[in-house]
């Protein structure tokens, strides 16, 4: 038992120590720091200006080392002090041998009041050598804030410099938006002015209540006479001046200005704490006073409380090495040194003179000042404060308006601004906004309704005199009256709106922006107003003011009627390439049919009436095909028509076919070339032939306007500007006459031009809905006291409908658009381009008809000779059957003859063999011959009935005639007779005893 409990024991003290290892607090890394590498003393260098300032150094850093929260454990501070001395030299070799010497960290540094900031500077680059970090407490001046000479310094006062934020912050207050500058040419003064258009610009992000600077007067210390700058400083509108001058610079510029009248009534003078200590100070002048600016025991402890913390931070996070000790090493490199001052840069503490923090040039931010109002004998009185906000960690300006005396003795808050009267204002010409003429030789005035408007040129400063009227010129005319002013009025120099260029900054990495043209003028102040067709946009209005728009609009595209396109075959466009065919093939379908029925039909033919009895022959396919053609183009019929009923119904059905036909096409033929009016070419922006431009649609712009400017903002228009940028004009002018010759397809531009355009002439049209819509507005200079007045004139003249007055005189010109209308309802009159092609078929026809009876003539020539050559050979051949037959003939008479004259010779019967071959020769003899009587009839008988049978007249070749009638086999010489009984010759023996005229 007694063994276990021991265990048991043993058990719980182990655990207790693992217990306690968890519990314990780790040892942090400063005490690790502490106890190996990093010192244990530091010793902080003071050079001060007088005694009691050392002596609360001293005591600031023994209280310090009971300050557990900024000094760790086993740390010690110590103080290392010599005092300011009035030569620089001797101020430096006192820091190398009883400063550096000792190895101090830091060195607290003030300044000789009369000796000024050389030994603070020269402290400065001592210590900078050797990368010892040094804060001053009373040295103001700018050129401290350069890390390129005083690589170590910061200091718990800020610069004079950053007064210009102070200053700022009252305008905004006082809702000042344009002052002038005044200031001293040295490196604070430069730097006061530099520090306030800078943080201008980057702070102050509204346009309406930023600051900006009308003028700005430079000057040189210790100067004698300020009334050179006073001249200038009357002439310009601003009466809020801006000062930073020292103290005896001022009491100069104050004199100067009382003599003026410079300091009275109306002006407001804001300066800075040097000009408001001088002992002629106006009353009612504003300025600043730093708080705690003379309390170097306040700036002695923030700055050794600054220093413990950086290095508390300092220990915690890294090893520091010891500082130098001896000024002859120039190899000297004390890293440490670099890394303790940046670690002071961060610092953000609150000490007894505020909020210390510092920027990244080692000067103080957070630092208060007093608001002070100067009343009679130079009383000074505190109307106001800018301090620290620690719940929204920012300065606050806070200012008691009803304390404020301002210059006069006036409670009122001056204007700040002398509005002048008369003006210098600048024009364009823009029609319908601004017609410009120029004025004749003999002409020495402009008409009543007309403004003299000369044109300088920049180039010989001449001047160019030339009326101008118009839209915009009838609003200045009524809005000078309304509200009291003069004016000089002149053209745009460069003829252009104006468009920013980027240019390098001089000695500076930045672009800025550099405008011409209108805007060009109005931003440089060489003119106060631009009445003007002048677009407001973002661009233009971040660097010029615009009154309330004057006329709203938006951006649209100008192109030219397409006309319709006439060709050659423009007849036909009332049908269809398909209807065409089914026509054509339908009249010869159906004059097929119309022969098939009346050729096939029973009732097809049928007798005519006259006396010729004959029958009426069936319709052939030629007058079928005739039939149909005739029937659709309307033409008379002579002949060919169907005769059998059912060919007659289809014919019928083909006429109603052919009216039908022959109605639509004439309707459609007057619709398609008289009656109808193209559309637009376009459909507006969105159109695809826009956005992916083709090679033959080309579109522009003016170049550097604010439609330009638009192109270049939008993202989705960028592949259309990239085309559309080499095409941009530089007049609207040159545009539109281009868009009227047709080398330009699309104009984008302002609507309000583009619509007065398309009502005057009613060959230009504007295509699809606006957009990029904005509006026209009157520009005047940043902060020009004349904005409100003329916004709130042309918000009247909306409400009287003068404007809407002068829409309709200039803009809409109604009587144009009147007769633009009427010519759209008037038809097209008709001329030879549209009906070109009519005229070409009718030649054609002629042509054609020409070509075939030209055919027809040589076919004819060709079957005449081939007739000829039939007709040669037919009569060869008949005459050469002919020779045939009289040898025939020839033959079978001289048998004849043989035989007659056997038989007169024989001894036997006279009439046997005669009466045998008479009947066989004539088988049908009216009578019956008997054998006793051959040769019936006498002698004269004989004679006559042989007479006819005789050879012709002598000469002529005998004919045979081979009789057609029954009774007569053989052939007959001589002439034929009318037809007569055939009887057998007779012969005489004298007769046939000579046949030698028959022998061919």
């Amino acid at each position: 038992m007694a063994d276990g409990g021991f265990v048991y024991c043993w058990l719980l003290f182990g655990l207790a120590i693992i217990l306690l290892a968890i519990l314990a607090p780790p040892i942090d890394a400063a005490q690790r720091h502490t106890a190996s590498d990093n010192p244990s003393t530091y010793n902080i260098g003071g050079v001060l200006s007088n005694s009691d300032s050392e002596e609360h150094f001293s005591t600031t850093i023994k209280h310090l080392n009971f300050d557990q929260q900024y000094v760790p454990r086993k740390v010690t501070y110590y103080d290392k002090t010599i005092r300011m001395d009035k030569n620089p030299i001797k101020t430096v070799f006192n820091v190398c041998d009883k400063l550096i010497e000792n190895r101090v960290y830091a060195v607290v540094v003030s300044h000789e009041q009369t000796s000024g900031d050389l030994s603070p500077a020269a402290v400065s680059y001592t210590s900078g050598f050797y990368s010892i970090p040094v804060i001053g407490i009373s040295s103001r001046d700018a050129a401290f804030s350069d890390k390129n000479i005083h690589v170590s310094f910061l200091r718990t006062v800020p610069p004079y410099y950053h007064q210009a934020d102070v200053w700022l912050e009252m305008l905004s207050h006082f809702a000042y938006t344009k002052v002038i500058i005044i200031h001293s040419s040295d490196t604070d003064g430069r730097a006061i002015l530099g520090r306030f258009q800078t943080t201008s610009q980057t702070y102050y992000d509204d346009v309406d209540v930023r600051a900006t600077v009308e003028l700005i007067v430079e000057f040189e210390p210790k100067l004698e006479s300020f009334t050179e700058h006073l001249i200038d400083m009357k002439t310009a509108q601003s009466r809020v001046y801006l000062m930073y001058a020292s103290t005896e610079d001022a009491q100069v510029i104050f004199r100067d200005a009382g003599e003026y009248n410079m300091t009275g009534e109306g002006h407001v003078w804001i300066v800075t704490e040097q000009a408001l200590f001088s002992n002629n100070t106006p009353d009612g002048v504003l300025g600043l006073q730093l708080e705690h600016a003379h309390s170097d025991k306040g700036h002695i402890r923030d700055s050794v409380y600054v220093l413990a913390s950086a290095i508390k931070e300092m220990i915690s996070n890294e090893t520091i090495a010891e500082a130098p000790k001896d000024c002859g090493d120039s190899a000297v490199n004390w890293e440490s040194g670099k890394r303790l001052f940046q670690y002071l840069k961060s610092r953000n503490i609150t000490g007894e003179t505020g909020q210390v923090a510092f920027d990244d040039n080692g000067d103080r931010i957070y630092a208060g000042y007093d608001v002070i109002n100067i009343r009679e004998q130079q009383k000074k009185h505190v109307v106001g404060k800018f301090s620290y906000d620690s719940m929204r960690a920012k300065m606050r300006m806070k200012i008691n308006d009803s304390e404020i005396i301002w210059p006069g003795k006036q409670r009122r808050k001056p204007e700040g601004i002398m509005i002048p009267t008369h003006l210098k204002l600048l024009t364009i010409e823009e029609k319908p906004f601004v017609y410009v003429r120029r004025m004749g030789d003999d002409e020495f005035r402009c008409e009543p309704d007309e403004r003299p408007c000369p044109l300088f040129n920049n180039s010989d400063a001449t001047a160019n005199e030339f009326c101008c009227r118009g839209y915009c010129i009838d609003l200045l005319i009524e809005l000078s009256k309304r509200i009291n002013f003069t004016y000089d009025l002149a053209l745009s120099p460069d003829g252009q709106f104006g468009h920013y260029i980027l240019r390098n900054n001089t000695g500076a990495m930045t672009l800025r922006k550099e405008w011409t043209g209108l805007i060009g003028e109005l931003v440089n102040e060489r003119a106060d107003m631009i009445v003007a067709p002048l677009t407001i946009n973002p661009e233009r209005a971040e660097y010029i003011e615009f009154s309330k728009p004057f006329k709203y609009q938006g951006i649209t595209i100008l192109e030219k009627k397409p006309s319709r396109s006439s060709t050659l075959v423009s007849f036909l466009q009332p049908f269809s390439n398909t209807l065409w065919i089914l026509v054509m093939v339908s009249v010869h379908v159906v004059a097929l049919v119309l022969y098939l029925l009346d050729r096939f039909s029973p009732f097809g033919r049928f007798k005519l009436s006259h006396s010729d009895s004959n029958e009426e022959k069936a319709l052939n396919l030629s007058s079928a095909v005739w039939f149909a053609w005739g029937v659709l183009l309307n033409s008379g019929i002579g002949e060919g028509t169907p005769r059998s009923f059912s060919a007659r119904v289809l014919g019928m059905v083909w006429a109603g076919f052919a009216m039908i036909i022959v109605a639509s096409y004439t309707a459609n033929l007057a619709a398609f070339l008289v009656l109808e009016r193209p559309k637009t070419k376009l459909s507006g922006i969105n159109d695809a032939r826009l956005r992916n431009t083709m090679e033959n649609l080309t579109c522009a712009t003016v170049k550097g306007s604010s439609v330009d400017m638009y192109f270049r903002r939008q993202v989705e228009l960028s592949n259309m500007y990239r085309t559309m940028e080499a095409n941009n004009y530089a007049t609207a002018e040159q545009a539109i006459q281009d868009v009227k010759k047709g080398k330009l397809m699309a104009f984008i531009w302002d609507s309000s031009r583009l619509e007065y355009e398309a009502s005057k002439d009613c060959e230009l049209v504007t295509a699809g809905e606006l957009f990029g819509r904005s509006g026209y507005g009157i520009g005047l200079q940043k902060g020009s006291p004349w904005t409100d007045a003329v916004t709130l004139a042309i918000l009247e003249f909306h409400e009287s409908g003068f404007m809407e007055k002068l829409d309709k005189q200039w803009i809409f010109h109604g009587h144009v658009q009147q007769n633009c209308e009427l010519f759209e309802k008037t038809p097209n009159t008709l001329g030879l381009k549209n009906m070109a092609g009519v005229f070409i078929l009718v030649g054609v026809g002629i042509a054609g008809g020409v070509g075939l009876i030209i055919i027809e003539v040589i076919y004819k020539k060709h079957q005449v000779k081939k007739q000829k050559r039939l007709d040669i050979a037919r009569h060869a051949a008949d005459k050469w059957r002919g020779t045939i037959e009289k040898r025939k003939t020839i033959r079978a008479s001289l048998a004849m003859q043989r035989q007659y004259n056997v038989g007169l010779n024989s001894t036997h019967a006279p009439g046997t063999i005669s009466l045998a071959v008479d009947k066989r020769r004539y088988p049908r003899l009216g009578q019956r011959l008997g054998p006793e009587r051959a040769w019936p009839g006498d002698a004269a008988d004989v004679l006559r009935i042989r007479r006819p049978y005789e050879l012709g007249k002598p000469g002529q070749s005998p004919k045979v005639m081979a009789a057609n009638q029954p009774g007569m086999p053989m052939p007959m010489l001589g002439k034929t007779r009318p037809q007569q009984s055939a009887l057998p010759p007779r012969y005489s023996p004298g007769y046939t005893s000579d046949v030698s005229h028959l022998v061919v």
